[in-house]
């Protein structure tokens, strides 16, 4: 079962976002870390947890690749049980974990889905698409995507035919970490609080709607 890591906020049965992080880095990076303390200011309980691959890795110091999806999404869906329904559940994450969410609301009902950096396909391999399963998402989804993101740009993905349930949040020059260029003249940091402040925004607007 695994264990959750919590940013609670202040607010009395606040909305929950339960998120997965990436395939290369644990629930407490600076990526996660980020935007988790930043959710819990803007009015969002968020819970972390680790595949088992990173929570091994934690224990031995041994890099391994991610789990197969099977595992994975059980994972994914143990942890969703712990959550508990005080409030309204979204569930989201980083990249693969934000992938692992959309396929979980295939089968789980929730509240609403974040994904902060879709790969919407693997790196130099654009033909090789992972939007199938979108459409049988039954919640709404909400995506923050940087404008050059090289697992799906934002060139790319206005030319895909996404269900009118995806909402596409873009992010400045921002790569797969959302992190512009010097010459763009915006910062990590600014790309970071608008894809927060985008996120606690719909997520509390659907929240309200659900109470």
């Amino acid at each position: 079962m695994p264990e959750l890591l919590w940013n609670r906020t202040r607010a009395k049965r606040a909305p929950t976002l339960l998120l997965a992080h990436g395939a290369g880095a644990p629930m407490d990076s600076e990526f996660m870390e980020l935007a988790a303390t930043g959710l819990s200011e803007r009015g969002v309980h968020v819970a972390r947890f680790e595949f088992p691959y990173m929570a091994q890795r934690r224990v031995d110091q041994r890099k391994r690749p991610p789990d197969r999806q099977p595992t994975l999404l059980a994972s994914f869906a143990e942890a969703l049980a712990q959550v508990g329904d005080d409030g309204a559940v979204f569930i989201g994450g980083k990249s693969m974990g934000g992938r692992m969410a959309t396929l979980l609301a295939v089968e789980r009902p929730v509240a609403g889905v974040v994904v902060l950096g879709y790969p919407f396909h693997p790196p130099g391999k654009p033909e090789r698409l992972r939007v199938e399963h979108l459409a049988s998402m039954q919640a709404p989804c909400l995506v923050c995507q940087g404008e050059r993101d090289a697992l799906g740009s934002r060139d790319e993905v206005m030319t895909y035919a996404l269900p009118s349930h995806i909402e596409c949040c873009w992010l400045a020059d921002g790569n797969h970490d959302f992190q512009p260029r010097q010459r763009s003249g915006v910062t990590w940091q600014d790309n970071m609080t608008r894809a927060l402040d985008q996120v606690s925004d719909w997520i509390l607007t659907r929240a309200a709607v659900l109470k």
